[in-house]
This record gives C-alpha cells, structure tokens and sequence, in this order.
C-alpha cells in the first residue's frame, strides 16, 4: 500500500478507549528521541493518567543530534538539556520522573540489532513488567528517521507479544514520506479521542523548548519542529497502528 493511501486510511481507524485498545494493565511508550513522547502520545498518557492507568516512559537516545554546531550547548549539557525537558513535558502530562527511563543510544545511530539493541530491549521489556504493561506504544516502522524505525525494531526484539501485551506504532513523520512509498498493507489499529486533552499535550510539546524555540541561537542549522508540524500532532486524535503477530 502507499504510504499516502496507508495515512489516509490511518485517519479512518475505527475511535476506540483504553479498554479497547489493550485490555486494564499499564500502559509503556517507547520515544526514539526527547519530545516523541509528546508529540505522539501527549493524549494517550494524559488520558491513561486521568484514568489512573500506569505509564512507563523509554526514551532511547540521547537527543544530541538535534543542535550538533552549538557551542553553548555541547553533547552532554544538551543531553541534560533535554532530558530535563521531557522531565516537565511528562510532568505536564501526569507523569512521575521515576517513571522515565533514558536509555542514552546515540541519537541519529540508535542500533536495531546488537548487544545494545538487546539491552535496549530488555529495558523495554522490564518497563512493562513494572506497570503490569497491556499495551507498548512505539514510533512507525517506517517513520523516515533511522532513529523511529530502530526504535520499532528493539520493540520487536523485545518480543512483547509473546507474553500478550498489544504493540502499536504511532506515525510522527510518516506523512513527510514520498506518497507512493509502498508500507504494507493496510493499517489495522484504532484512533484515540484526545480533544479534552490537547491543551495539556501542547504545553508538553512546547516544554521542549530546544526543539519549538530559539533557545539555542547558536546553531542557524539546528533542528527546530515546524509550527504545522506541531498544530497536526495536536489535533483532536492520536492514531495507533495494531502490530500484528
């Protein structure tokens, strides 16, 4: 299928609640880099947490990668940097920081095989097990970043499914794919509604403010999310692609 029709179709998922999307338990959210989280599951955990559901939050790599000429902020302040931003954005959205793990891989080279991609998986795995997980969240398989698509393939190392926990994707850059890229067949999944929290989740977007702001002036090259880019991950649905066994 193309990935213009695949996220078309992803936009049609039937709307479901927690219970439908995987069963009582807690829930993981796997994020390749600080701010995934935010931007594709901001409602997701802000309604899980309303409900009073367990969140683990895995964030795999260390976020360097996003201002790499700024002398201000060189790898480790900028790793702290962010990692202190995911901190408040989670907070935002009714997290505890002692339900963050960073897993620090090296951002733009996150291993999708390997003794760390294993290690990496077993930290997934443990997430899950510390929440009673029923259901793991992680970006698209095929996101155009290497980091997105590795992030889903530790998740398949992790081999959730096998002890009856539901995996799904979310698409964060999916829709800048070149339309005819062929993607699989198409999605099965579900949308969540998450009107009622998208003013939480666009404060903890914005709490990213090295990647929404001129907070690091230093770097003309820098990464910075776009303002469209924002306004459509934080429209009234989130959209989770069913991983099929």
């Amino acid at each position: 299928m193309r990935a213009d029709a695949f996220l078309a179709a992803a936009e049609r998922l039937p709307l479901a609640d927690l219970d439908a999307l995987g069963g009582p338990g807690g829930l993981v959210v796997v994020a390749p880099h600080p701010d995934d989280e935010s931007l594709g599951c901001g409602g997701l955990i802000a309604e899980a947490r309303r409900l009073g559901r367990a969140v683990r939050l895995v964030v795999v790599s260390d976020g360097c990668g996003s201002h790499t000429h700024s002398a201000t902020y060189p790898p480790e302040r900028l790793r702290a940097l962010r990692e202190a931003e995911t901190l408040r954005a989670v907070a935002i959205l009714g997290m505890a920081e002692a339900d963050v793990r960073f897993l620090r891989l090296p951002d733009a080279h996150v291993p999708s095989d390997g003794p760390q991609a294993n290690a990496a998986a077993e930290a997934i795995l443990q997430a899950a097990r510390d929440c009673a997980a029923s259901c793991v969240f992680v970006t698209w398989r095929h996101d155009p970043h290497c980091d997105h698509k590795a992030a889903a393939a530790i998740v398949a190392l992790a081999g959730l499914q096998r002890a009856g926990v539901w995996v799904y994707e979310y698409p964060v850059w999916g829709w800048t794919l070149p339309p005819e890229t062929e993607v699989g067949p198409e999605p099965q999944g579900f949308r969540l509604d998450v009107s009622a929290h998208r003013g939480t989740k666009a404060r903890a977007v914005a709490a990213h403010a090295s990647q929404t702001t001129d907070l690091i002036a230093d770097d003309p090259g820098g990464f910075r999310l776009e303002a469209a880019m924002v306004e459509r991950m934080c429209g009234p649905f989130e959209r989770f692609v069913a991983v099929l066994s």
